[in-house]
């Protein structure tokens, strides 16, 4: 009786580490700008959805900051979204976070927008700027994917 009340709470234990979200979208990163010290990555994701009878994908913008220096360091940071073909870019959000000196801050979630799925190609780019520092360049990414 003991055994089978040990295997229960066991897989009873390994459902619950379970994620919620199993059907989390990849993140995709473009390519690195600097702002002094601080490499930065924008990084978007695209995870399909459905409202009634519309498609949809929620397009997802992140940060991505590597802090090469001996000191801690503040970074600020802007998001932007457009739809390529003829699309404007529309701020999505900023933030503020603080890296570590050497150290790395994985892909952290600036802004999103929910958008009809559709063949056409969505994009984002993000910029950054370290206390005391200039705006990075832009780091863009972007998919053409409603992903599942």
């Amino acid at each position: 009786m003991r055994c089978i009340g040990t295997i229960l709470s066991a897989a009873a234990l390994t459902i619950l580490t379970i994620p919620a979200n199993a059907h989390a979208a990849a993140v995709a990163c473009g390519g690195g700008v600097s702002t002094g010290r601080v490499a930065v990555n924008g990084c978007i994701s695209a995870q399909r959805g459905k409202e009634g009878r519309i498609y949809t994908r929620e397009i997802t913008a992140y940060i991505k900051a590597r802090n090469t220096g001996p000191r801690a360091v503040n970074v600020s940071y802007e998001a932007y979204f457009r739809v390529v073909s003829g699309g404007y870019w529309v701020k999505l959000g900023s933030g503020r976070t603080y890296v570590p000196a050497g150290g790395t801050v994985e892909p952290t979630e600036v802004g999103s927008s929910t958008r009809p799925c559709g063949p056409v190609k969505v994009e984002i780019r993000v910029h950054a700027r370290a206390d005391g520092g200039a705006w990075s360049g832009w780091s863009t990414a972007g998919t053409a994917q409603c992903q599942t």
